[in-house]
């Protein structure tokens, strides 16, 4: 038994996305095992970059780059994610704009509170079609 890998298979229905997130305190590999997806990583400085990916494809998400995952394809998709920790540990990006203070998110996301909080205000891994 492995003591210092978290892991986990995510299944992502056709059209389906897996929500923005990033992980806090370690990096994501990924091994693409069925259907096609999408996948767009945020890093610092406002750099972003998407790329297609297949079965046998994989993927790395740094340490706390923003990243989500979407389906292209007509089928399930399949890959298995993994980490270098004990823990497995995420951050959502729906909750985490949830609970920033009205004032902090309007000057920082510079847009209207009443968009703001129409968002979804729970985490949803998978978003459906």
């Amino acid at each position: 038994m492995a003591k210092g890998i978290a892991a986990a298979m995510v299944t992502i229905k056709p059209g389906g996305i897996r929500e923005m997130h990033w992980h806090p305190t370690v990096s994501e590999w990924q091994y693409w095992i069925k259907g096609k997806g999408r996948m767009t990583v945020v890093t610092t400085g406002a750099k972003a970059r998407t790329m297609d990916f297949h079965p046998n494809d994989v993927g790395y998400v740094p340490t706390m780059a923003g990243h989500c995952i979407e389906n292209t394809g007509t089928e399930d998709l399949v890959f298995l994610e993994m980490f270098k920790t004990p823990l497995y540990s995420d951050v959502s990006l729906n909750q985490w704009i949830a609970r920033m203070p009205d004032k902090m998110a309007e000057a920082h996301l510079k847009t209207p509170m009443q968009t703001i909080r129409s968002a979804p205000q729970s985490r949803f891994d998978v978003l459906p079609k």
